[in-house]
């Protein structure tokens, strides 16, 4: 995972660094991890293990961790999922969203589609709703699963919708991680931009997973400043880039249409 850039931090005198380093914490658990050690923070993080101790202290104080004094560890208490559902449901995008992705996935010729819609964080892409095909081989995604923001379809959409301020952002977290994959961002990001120009969606096949292709649209809130992405995809071996591009694209970009807020 990226870690505090400290380069940023010491630009902005209104940067509290001692919540950031509590929420680095908060972000070192995995999709597949349940509990933690402080060795294990301060490994992920870069922070001296003193300072990990006095962070997961406080955390678990507020009630964001809890401690199994005998192992060591520490877990995600039900306070970080409570903040995590106070911000779905704050997320009207997604109640918008529903009937369109439903649309999608239902009314096309391909039982084996699956639809989400994501939003940026750091270097990745968070799903903040799904719709599922039913079919038992299809691609399995939830709510909350984490896609790599310059790899993916969806990804490089919502790269595509961003203002040059938030693309420069985006930027920082990748230099973060190094600059060969500042590098590699800055490619990635701009041939997204030119395959959107020239056909209006983003492609991944094979891009993100070997397994997997899909095609993705940004939406805009352009009041609020945030860009999400839509996207419409499946098993490689039963979703294939003709049909992608033939029969769901103007569907996708119709229905992304109809959800983006313009100014």
């Amino acid at each position: 995972m990226e870690t505090l850039d400290p380069e940023f931090a010491s630009k902005d005198r209104n940067f509290v660094t001692a919540l950031a380093r509590g929420l680095e914490i908060l972000r070192c658990f995995r999709g597949n991890e349940v509990s933690l050690t402080n060795g294990d923070f301060a490994e992920r993080t870069g922070m001296p293990k003193a300072t990990i101790s006095r962070l997961t202290h406080t955390l678990c104080a507020l009630d964001y961790l809890v401690a199994d004094l005998r192992a060591g560890t520490y877990r995600l208490s039900s306070g970080v999922l409570q903040l995590g559902f106070s911000a779905l449901s704050s997320m009207d995008i997604s109640d918008r969203a529903a009937p369109e992705m439903r649309s999608l996935r239902d009314d096309g010729p391909n039982p084996f589609i699956t639809i989400a819609l994501g939003e940026q964080h750091r270097t990745e892409v968070v799903y903040i709703a799904t719709e599922t095909s039913s079919e038992d081989v299809s691609l399995v995604i939830r709510v909350g699963s984490q896609l790599p923001l310059f790899r993916s379809a969806i990804g490089k959409a919502i790269l595509v919708g961003m203002s040059d301020e938030q693309r420069d952002r985006a930027l920082e977290f990748a230099r973060a991680q190094s600059l060969e994959e500042e590098a590699e961002a800055r490619r990635l990001m701009q041939e997204a931009i030119t395959e959107f120009t020239a056909v209006g969606f983003c492609t991944g096949y094979g891009n993100w997973r070997a397994d997997v292709n899909g095609i993705a649209v940004p939406i805009t809130q352009f009041q609020e400043g945030r860009v999400f992405g839509l996207n419409v995809g499946g098993p490689a071996h039963r979703v294939k880039p003709k049909q992608l591009e033939g029969v769901y694209s103007d569907r996708l970009i119709a229905a992304a249409a109809r959800l983006t807020i313009k100014p």
